[in-house]
């Protein structure tokens, strides 16, 4: 379960056209920020995907990837044109390829790798869609199928695009737009895959092309219903639209750590059965398995693009970090898996994240002011060094990512001082017990 949000340059304080996602997998599904150089390609090449290989572009992009680290593609990434692309899983009624084939997450990466703007990365996809299909299996601990939606964004245009096996629909994006983990376009689009009303009404859907609605005609209610995309959409949608013409990176953090009220406190981690807020976490259930391993926001202004990502779960007990694609990524450790290591970023943060946990109201209290500091003069810097030097830009992320990493240190051993005066709910405690458990975690608490 993911959200995907963008605003194009009407929408902003400054004109850029702003990205921003939240990846949302398994609690030990660690998540990796890799940076890839453009490279030419020799004739015959291949690209080895997730399950499948591909003939490889002749040429392929530099790219910065934010992905499971089990997975050759990515849920979101940036390419050395500006060109941002996140994916979402959405459940439909046409069936699911169950074999080896490409996953949305290497569509994402093979656009990110051979397009230049949103519109062509919509061609790509499309065009790799057609001959190929998506398919193949998506979980991690627990297999998982799905279909894919894509919001694409570049520094002047953004669109979406939703599939449903090889069928599709797409349209540009005006003002704002968010995504989560159901079909969102109606009747309303700019192009379509041959054949989509037809289709449709063959499998009497709907009665005539006036009775067409893409989202209602082939969306599958059940899983749809329980992902709670109608919910977690309503819920950035609003926050976008009440920011309209003034929103900034800063807000783009801030929805992407919602927990669907102002006051975090009254919508606690551990409450639901379901994962409906923009920020997920885990807990107790078959509905509750996901969590926000991964957010990144990007600033797409036309001559130098700046990248915040976090590297670790939960955005609400972490920090985003600058990153520049022709300035590299500072180093983060071995890549990770899914068993606690503390050389990895990933699960250097999971041992102050899953502390909060235990009582996230009185904890994330006790530096979520000083965390909102950190991070804001993290973004000035980075917004007003765009046009420096990549080493000069090399140096501040480097600097960034140690001074978040240290401060997370001192969080952590201020949290683990103070005793907690309460308990989460048992079936809660009992999950996240079963979470560290595979995780091989060491209790910090």
């Amino acid at each position: 379960m993911c959200d995907t949000i963008v605003a194009t340059s009407r929408a902003t304080a400054d004109g850029a056209v702003l990205f921003g996602k939240n990846s949302d997998r398994e609690p030990n599904e660690a998540h990796q920020v890799v940076f890839l150089p453009a490279e030419d390609h020799p004739p015959g090449s291949r690209a080895h995907c997730t399950y499948i290989e591909i003939p490889q572009a002749e040429y392929t992009n530099a790219i910065l990837l934010a992905k499971p680290f089990w997975i050759w593609g990515a849920e979101m990434g940036v390419n050395e044109h500006g060109l941002a692309i996140g994916n979402e899983a959405v459940f439909t009624k046409e069936p699911y390829e169950k074999g080896k084939s490409l996953t949305g997450m290497d569509l994402l990466r093979l656009a990110l790798e051979r397009a230049s703007t949103a519109s062509d990365a919509v061609h790509v996809i499309t065009g790799l869609l057609s001959e190929y299909g998506q398919g193949g299996n998506c979980g991690f601990a627990h297999r998982l199928f799905y279909h894919n939606s894509f919001l694409m964004a570049d520094p002047h245009e953004a669109w979406v695009l939703e599939t449903a096996g090889r069928h599709w629909a797409a349209k540009k994006v005006s003002g704002v737009y968010a995504i989560s983990n159901g079909l969102t376009i109606g009747s309303d689009w700019d192009i379509a895959s041959p054949g989509l009303v037809d289709h449709a009404i063959a499998k009497g859907w709907c009665k005539d092309p006036a009775d067409f609605h893409f989202a209602r005609c082939y969306s599958d209610f059940l899983y749809t219903r329980f992902s709670c995309c109608r919910e977690r959409v309503e819920g950035t949608t609003g926050l976008l639209g009440a920011r309209m013409g003034n929103l900034t990176v800063s807000d783009f953090m801030s929805i992407l750590r919602d927990h669907g009220c102002r006051d975090v406190r009254t919508r606690l981690p551990e409450r639901g059965i379901t994962g409906s807020t923009i920020c997920m976490h885990a807990g107790f259930g078959p509905i509750r398995g996901s969590q926000t391993t991964g957010s990144m926001v990007s600033h797409l202004r036309p001559d130098r693009p700046t990248h915040f990502v976090t590297g670790t779960a939960a955005p609400c007990t972490g920090i985003f970090k600058p990153a520049w694609l022709d300035a590299g990524l500072p180093d983060m450790g071995p890549a990770p898996t899914g068993t606690y290591d503390a050389a990895t970023l990933y699960w250097r943060h999971e041992r102050l994240h899953r502390v909060v946990l235990g009582d996230f109201a009185a904890r994330i209290e006790t530096y979520r002011e000083e965390r909102d500091a950190l991070e804001g003069r993290f973004i000035s810097e980075a917004l007003d060094s765009a046009d420096r030097t990549d080493s000069e830009r090399r140096a501040l992320s480097a600097r960034c990512f140690s001074e978040a990493d240290g401060a997370e240190e001192k969080w952590l051993e201020r949290i683990t001082g103070v005793r907690s005066e309460r308990k989460s709910p048992l079936p809660y405690r009992i999950a996240w017990k079963g979470f560290n458990k595979a995780a091989r975690m060491p209790d910090f608490s």
